[in-house]
């Protein structure tokens, strides 16, 4: 079994292993990290061989940190990373390089439609209908989205939301409210098989589907880093925030908000909790939490855009596509069905 698992912001960790009889043999760790003394590799391999195979990352990680030598150094390798790299060669997990993925960025779409392609192609994708899909958003119109989860008159003031034209809906993943206009912000959403982030938490897919971002950054100048559980920050502030979902159909949906130039005024009069959560800072310091992509690279969102896809192009490929015309009948029907209905936007009240 072959699983490989690249540390964000660090270098790659493989995993090769055996399971005999429900424990792992001769395990065989390898990459392109750096670690001292030379015995530490032995040490790891002597560590994780005999190990229950059904442990868990953190637990064969430490495991594995209790039997280094003491003294060890390790750089672009940690312990944990390790263990994610054995499980996800357990689960037989799937490399980015293994997929053909797809584009899609189409013209500015109404921000129900952009929750009703959110699922269609992430249940696609889960069929195995579609390749794994990298889908850059464009706004028609101002929206808040709010998380599956979140309290609707909690989040949104509904008469400054009206009276700013910006339309409120639900998306299916978890995670915080988001406020978009167009021109104003990048998005985006990854659709993936499972076998992608096999092998991982939650927590721990988060960083590993958006590190191909950090590197997109640091080309644009911005030393950016992952801020758990769902941020993207900076050393001038929080860049992005994200959310995902895993579908019963096998597909992974992971999608992410990064603030171009975002009105934070307007943003406090319809957002509540934003309200709350500055009440003591002032409107000037909603600005900072939202840290415009503009200020720290001087770029047009054009352009940040572009060569945010010529690095995720470089890194794993990308295919330019379009949905498809029964994605696109499917997604009508889930407008009007679930995301244009109050059944759906106040499930939550």
């Amino acid at each position: 079994m072959h699983g490989e698992y690249k540390v964000p912001g660090g270098k790659l960790v493989v995993a090769d292993v055996e399971v005999v009889d429900g424990r792992l043999r001769r395990p065989r760790i390898s990459g392109d990290f750096f670690m001292e003394p030379d015995e530490a590799l032995e040490a790891i391999n002597a560590a994780l061989d005999g190990l229950p195979a059904g442990l868990e990352a953190r637990e064969i990680g430490a495991r594995v940190q209790a039997g280094l030598p003491p003294g060890t150094v390790m750089l672009g390798i940690t312990a944990e990373a390790v263990g994610i790299a054995v499980r996800r060669a357990i689960a037989r997990a799937s490399d980015w390089r293994d997929h053909e993925w797809r584009l899609i960025h189409e013209p500015p779409q109404e921000p129900a439609l952009h929750m009703a392609l959110d699922q269609v192609l992430a249940e696609e994708v889960g069929a195995g209908r579609r390749p794994p899909t990298l889908r850059v958003w464009e706004w028609a119109s101002p929206a808040v989205i709010i998380g599956s989860f979140q309290s609707l008159r909690n989040e949104v003031d509904a008469e400054a939301a009206e009276r700013h034209g910006v339309e409120v809906v639900r998306r299916i993943s978890g995670g915080g409210a988001m406020f978009v206009e167009p021109g104003n912000t990048i998005t985006y959403s990854l659709y993936a098989p499972e076998s992608l982030v096999a092998g991982m938490s939650f927590a721990e897919s988060y960083a590993f589907l958006d590190d191909w971002v950090l590197g997109a950054l640091a080309e644009l100048g911005i030393r950016a880093w992952y801020q758990p559980l769902n941020d993207i920050t900076s050393d001038e502030g929080k860049i992005a925030g994200a959310a995902q979902k895993r579908l019963a159909a096998g597909a992974v949906l992971h999608h992410v908000t990064m603030a171009y130039d975002i009105d934070a005024a307007k943003m406090l009069r319809v957002l509540r909790i934003g309200r709350e959560k500055v009440s003591d800072k002032g409107i000037a310091s909603a600005a900072k939490r939202v840290d415009p992509l503009r200020r720290q690279t001087g770029l047009p969102r054009e352009e940040i855009i572009d060569r945010m896809i010529a690095h995720f192009r470089s890194r794993y490929g990308l295919v330019p596509d379009g949905p498809t015309d029964d994605e696109l009948r499917l997604a009508g029907k889930y407008v009007t069905d679930k995301f244009t209905t109050s059944a759906w936007t106040a499930r939550v009240p």
